[in-house]
């Protein structure tokens, strides 16, 4: 019986006792919090003391402040992701969802990608969701817009562009002309600003190899409900960022939002409407909805209700991090600012997964967790090719810096992040490349559809319907001979 539950595929969830002997420890998603807690828990256990079990959807993780850059071309799509398999080699893998979560039972329902769902035991739990793009029920948003969560998108959207500059040069129609060279990003945090800059540098460098296209023909629009874009970075600092992308021909509209986008046709709050190819939506983010049937306490806008040491409140065996918990951020109330929280960024989140990993190591050993302080660094953006703005913080004093510098800062800052040093060489290979070589401005739309043309050539061709013959009255003659009627 034994050899036969190993020839399953998942024997171990049927009685593969010398797993279950151990304690399982079960790790919600494998996004940036996921994979470095999951190293982290795997680091530091002993062999044989637990299992760590791993449940994503996908099979890798996105390094998602890598994907302006991936859309404008900067980097290689697979360089901005990390395979879970060959990260974790000694942790379960499994390439699916936690649709729900029993906590009496400590039992998980896994639904794979195929094949019915089924549950498995836990005895700590580490909820490391993240976030999806926030989107409001705009007329023509879900039909029309794009976001930039997933390095899909960002895949896509560079295919998208560059099929609009090729449909603007090859088209005579002016209407359709002047909506494939218009662009519309809604939000101007981090994601927004930093598309808008990446795409603008691509499509001026693209256009000029089209005849008919130039940069001055496009129109590039952001807008923002906020009073300004990039907040994470300051009022100086935004202003400065919302200049810049002006002097670019960029038009950015503040304290605006975006009422309907049905069939390209953009309505802002200020009265503007345009007709417009390209709908970019990076309008902030939520915590995953799925956090709703786990049955653990949430806070006002839905995150997971944690404490300091990153443990749910009310739980002693389940920890949560990331854009999907609410973390009070200690430092900042210690400096004064009440309700603090832990904005969502990968400053935080790496930490973050560190400090779990120890708390859940601590935990299984009956040791005292710590809790999670962290004073802010600073932040940095990238605005396209050389172009850039970033914030730098050393206790009490504050750097600021623009352009070619704080773009150096952004590139040095995020390729260190980088999870893995075989990621980390990829990238910064694929800058020095850059620098010698010039942009690819291929368009690869066709990848989203690779089984069309081969469809047409096999498909079974129909059948041409053959025109009947007339047929012709014959008579005979007294000698036996077939005379035409007509004759």
């Amino acid at each position: 019986m034994k050899g036969c539950t190993k020839c399953l595929p998942f024997g171990w969830i049927l009685g593969d006792m010398t797993t279950r002997q151990r304690p399982r420890i079960l790790v919600v998603g494998g996004g940036y919090v996921g994979l470095y807690a999951a190293r982290r828990i795997m680091k530091k256990l002993r062999y044989g003391e637990a299992t760590v079990t791993v449940v994503d959807p996908r099979s890798y993780m996105t390094y998602q402040p890598f994907l302006p850059e991936t859309a404008a071309g900067s980097i290689s799509p697979r360089h901005v992701v990390v395979p879970l398999r060959r990260v974790l080699p000694r942790a379960e893998v499994l390439t699916g969802r936690v649709t729900t979560i029993d906590q009496k039972r400590k039992v998980a329902t896994i639904a794979p990608l195929v094949g019915e769902a089924y549950e498995l035991p836990f005895d700590y739990l580490v909820v490391a969701l993240g976030a999806v793009s926030r989107t409001f029920p705009i007329p023509g948003l879900a039909e029309q817009g794009i976001g930039m969560k997933g390095i899909e998108e960002a895949i896509g959207l560079r295919n998208h562009v560059l099929e609009q500059l090729d449909k603007a040069d090859s088209t005579t129609d002016e209407a359709v002309r002047r909506k494939a060279l218009t662009f519309v990003f809604v939000g101007g945090g981090f994601a927004g600003a930093e598309a808008v800059g990446e795409i603008e540098d691509m499509a001026r460098d693209a256009a000029r190899y089209y005849a008919n296209v130039s940069r001055d023909d496009m129109r590039f629009i952001l807008v923002d409900v906020a009073d300004r874009i990039l907040p994470e970075l300051g009022p100086k600092l935004g202003a400065y960022g919302k200049k810049h992308l002006e002097s670019r021909g960029v038009e950015v509209y503040l304290k605006t939002g975006m009422n309907s986008c049905v069939d390209g046709h953009v309505v802002l709050g200020n009265g503007l409407e345009v007709d417009a190819g390209t709908i970019v939506w990076t309008a902030g983010v939520k915590p995953h909805p799925a956090l709703s049937r786990f049955g653990l306490p949430l806070g006002p806008r839905g995150h997971v209700d944690t404490a300091p040491n990153l443990q749910v409140r009310g739980t002693d065996y389940v920890w949560a991090a990331g854009d999907n918990a609410q973390i009070p951020d200690l430092a900042a109330r210690k400096a004064g600012v009440e309700n603090a929280w832990c904005p969502p960024n990968a400053q935080h989140a790496l930490r973050q997964a560190r400090l779990l990993g120890d708390n859940v190591i601590a935990a299984l050993r009956g040791f005292p967790q710590r809790e999670y302080s962290h004073a802010n660094k600073g932040a940095v953006a990238g605005l396209g090719l050389h172009k850039g703005v970033a914030l730098v913080v050393l206790g009490r004093l504050k750097f600021t810096f623009k352009g070619r510098l704080a773009w150096y800062l952004h590139r040095g800052y995020h390729g260190m992040a980088m999870p893995t040093w075989n990621r980390k060489i990829r990238v910064f290979a694929d800058w020095t490349l850059g620098m010698f070589l010039k942009r690819e401005v291929v368009s690869l739309g066709a990848v989203e559809s690779p089984r069309e043309e081969f469809y047409e050539a096999a498909r079974p061709v129909p059948a041409v319907a053959t025109p009947q013959t007339e047929r012709v009255p014959v008579s005979t003659t007294g000698t036996g001979e077939k005379v035409n009627a007509s004759s």
